[in-house]
């Protein structure tokens, strides 16, 4: 059974296949961008992990990572078919495929669909990874020469000039800890034990 069943002259066609294959493009330049944004997300985590809680974070970036590569693929596999169906004799070649390609870029929607909504939902546990991973930092801050901490101290100051941020909450998280190193103090003196 058919439907929708329409006849469509060969400048139809033409045209039809000329748009088809335009919209196929912003698709891999789409994808392109989804790859990029993906792979600077997965490089911002790992420089910024010292300062993040444990937890499975990486697979908002690996996702938009994938859907990227495979939104390339697909569209540019669509863009050839449209180039191609504007030709009567390459047409006929790529009759099998269509409904295959067709059933799986329906597919590959619904992905998408169920991605964006896996990184939305995602937001808050990435915010929630960087907001107790910051506040555990910050209460090892003075520990400069302890060995997997040394360069947390760096790490901090320079999230912090970065984002024009002081803590968590604002600067009087800084109020609540110690983070002046015990190196540098006079432990005898009263001001300091005060």
């Amino acid at each position: 059974m058919a439907v929708l069943k329409i006849k469509l002259t060969k400048t139809k066609r033409d045209k039809l296949a000329q748009i088809l294959w335009i919209l196929n493009w912003v698709s891999v330049v789409t994808g392109v961008i989804l790859f990029s944004l993906g792979l600077f997300l997965k490089i911002e985590i790992k420089k910024r992990n010292e300062v993040m809680a444990k937890g499975e974070i990486n697979s908002v970036p690996n996702m938009l990572i994938s859907v990227g590569v495979i939104a390339c693929i697909i569209n540019f596999l669509g863009g050839k078919i449209c180039y191609d169906c504007s030709d009567t004799n390459k047409f006929s070649r790529w009759r099998l495929v269509m409904l295959p390609y067709i059933v799986c870029t329906f597919c590959f929607t619904f992905c998408i669909l169920v991605g964006a909504i896996m990184c939305y939902t995602m937001r808050n546990e990435l915010e929630e990874s960087l907001y107790l991973g910051l506040r555990d930092a910050i209460k090892f801050y003075k520990d400069t020469d302890i060995p997997g901490r040394c360069f947390l101290k760096k790490t901090i100051d320079l999230l912090q000039i970065g984002f024009q941020c002081c803590g968590n909450n604002g600067f009087r998280d800084w109020f609540e800890i110690q983070w002046i190193s015990v190196r540098y103090l006079n432990m005898a003196s009263k001001e300091v034990l005060e």
